[in-house]
């Protein structure tokens, strides 16, 4: 799922820390998903041979966001516990995690973030950020099926200060990144069904202290909730599930989705 656009948007007030535990993505993941991030592109970052020659040609701007979000993942996967081993993609470049591991990184003009789990526990997590504001012209139509374009002009007419229609684009990349590492098949934006459900920020959410998790970065200020999304095509028998459950946050000039996919308990 990617239209091959870019798009503007706006930088917090006060960048954060080279690759910081994370006070955005942390409050839409259980806490045994582990995220990281980065408002910027510190100098210095040095990456592994090989995933240095992946980018020895690219264009600037393709280098700092690759090697920023490296090294979120790197970061990441030590506080999981796990050497920072090189992070190559496959064909189609969906990120080649540890045996054991499953993650997924995300960025966007100012911001570049990872998480990951151990794979016992989660089978499957997508994450993404974007910009927040409206998508260009002619985006929406592009992603968006008839239905979703309906409900996402209500809710511009009742909650303006969310920019849903990026929220849809964004959680259907969220979609994919869930998708893609299981099922190894496309998945065009027409094929998921997403519908979002918005609640008023709390000091928890599932159960978590969210001032704890946010540290000094907490404000009660935040649109936040969730969404599902159905997969159109039959894929229960393929080993998917047809419907999928994220969250979804407004903050900081920026609209963040997660999905995090539970691996089936033991025995």
């Amino acid at each position: 799922m990617n239209t091959g656009v870019r798009h503007g948007g706006t930088r917090p007030a006060v960048p954060r820390s080279d690759a910081a535990p994370s006070a955005l993505l942390a409050r839409i993941v259980p806490e045994d998903v582990v995220c990281r991030e980065s408002w910027g592109d510190p100098d210095g970052i040095v990456l592994h041979p090989d995933e240095e020659a992946l980018i020895a040609r690219s264009v600037e701007s393709r280098r700092r966001e690759f090697t920023t979000g490296r090294h979120c993942a790197h970061r990441a996967l030590e506080d999981l516990g796990r050497p920072a081993a090189s992070i190559l993609p496959d064909a189609k470049g969906s990120p080649r995690w540890p045996a054991s591991v499953v993650g997924s990184i995300t960025h966007c003009d100012g911001y570049r973030a990872a998480a990951v789990a151990r794979a016992v526990h989660v089978r499957s997590v997508g994450v993404d950020a974007e910009p927040g504001g409206p998508l260009p012209d002619g985006v929406l139509e592009a992603v968006a099926l008839p239905a979703e374009r309906r409900r996402v002009g209500e809710q511009l007419a009742r909650w303006p200060a969310v920019p849903w229609d990026r929220l849809l684009f964004s959680a259907k990349e969220s979609i994919y990144k869930t998708w893609y590492p299981l099922m190894r098949a496309p998945l065009g934006f027409e094929e998921a069904d997403v519908v979002f459900h918005r609640s008023a920020e709390t000091d928890t959410v599932a159960g978590r202290d969210l001032r704890a998790v946010a540290g000094p970065a907490w404000r009660a200020d935040s649109d936040t909730g969730t969404f599902t999304a159905r997969i159109l095509p039959p894929v229960r028998d393929r080993g998917f599930p047809q419907e999928l459950t994220g969250r979804w946050l407004a903050r900081d000039g920026l609209v963040l989705t997660a999905i995090t996919l539970r691996a089936a308990p033991a025995g």
